[in-house]
């Protein structure tokens, strides 16, 4: 097949694409090149002619900032780090980050996670567990009071808790592909709310941020101020990891009350709704794309 005839596989995307874009494929077929599969495939500039190289970008440019939520299209987000240099591009996976907004299954995975965890270990004594007499305290007849057969009641001093809490679990029933669902959600909302937002990330509000890595090259606290300052929104941050958290990262943030940090395995709807700024390394972006490709253990 000559180049001419060459089908076009991919959108045409320059080298200064804004966050948000969507990347689609043309004439509905798929590429080899570029597939669902492999939606977290990291794109890094190689040449001034951008991400993508020349002759496998079609002329018509299909990249529009206004896009329609929910349509499950893969998205290209530029990678930075804590210093904002550029390290080239991502493609977030649509059945992840792209999915339609449903408050009721966010409400329900709120509410399941909130139960779950609550502890239940509160106890009250019944009136066979609490101290006291078991004498019967004055005569059944003839004293014109009131019939009783203990001191323990719930009527005296000291006596029993009638019907009162007893340790049990709080937690309810919610199906695994519900839970799931809702943390794909609440990723795409992430993500759908910096749709208009232009690269670079720092510096600007845009609730979803991917970093090359979340290294820093010491555990100060005044570094992680300073990177959080160049963010526009930065009253709640969510620092998500591939891995285990580096001792560096944990020592610098474990004292700024707005920094929180969580392995991708810990990632969850509540902490997500939690931080208004959610920055996620290159190694979480796979673990959690991963984590939501592997089949439900029943």
């Amino acid at each position: 097949m000559s180049g001419d005839d060459r089908p076009p596989t991919l959108a045409a995307v320059s080298e200064d694409l804004p966050l948000g874009y969507v990347l689609d494929m043309s004439g509905g077929e798929s590429s080899s090149l570029f597939g669902r599969r492999l939606s977290t495939t990291i794109l890094t500039p190689e040449s001034s002619d951008g991400a993508f190289p020349a002759d496998l970008l079609s002329k018509k440019n299909v990249a529009t900032p206004e896009r329609t939520i929910g349509l499950g299209q893969d998205l290209v987000i530029p990678v930075t780090n804590f210093y904002n240099e550029d390290k080239g591009f991502m493609v977030l996976a649509g059945d992840v980050f792209d999915l339609p907004i449903r408050k009721d299954i966010i409400h329900r995975v709120v509410r399941w996670q909130l139960a779950k965890r609550q502890q239940g270990t509160h106890s009250t004594k019944t009136i066979s567990e609490v101290s006291g007499t078991g004498r019967k305290p004055w005569n059944q007849k003839g004293t014109g009071r009131a019939r009783h057969g203990t001191l323990r009641g719930p009527q005296f001093r000291h006596g029993a808790t009638m019907h009162g809490p007893k340790p049990r679990s709080h937690a309810i029933k919610l199906n695994k592909k519900v839970r799931r669902l809702g943390l794909k959600i609440a990723l795409s909302a992430r993500a759908a709310e910096g749709k208009a937002s232009p690269a670079p990330c720092l510096g600007i509000k845009f609730p979803l941020i991917v970093f090359d890595d979340l290294e820093v090259p010491t555990h100060k606290t005044k570094n992680i101020v300073n990177y959080a300052n160049q963010m526009e929104n930065s009253k709640k941050i969510l620092l998500v990891d591939g891995g285990l958290i580096d001792e560096k990262l944990k020592l610098a943030t474990q004292n700024l009350h707005y920094v929180n940090v969580l392995p991708s395995i810990g990632l969850n709807v509540y902490s997500i709704l939690l931080h208004d700024t959610l920055v996620m390394s290159r190694g979480a972006v796979d673990k959690i794309v991963e984590r939501m490709h592997t089949p439900i253990n029943r």
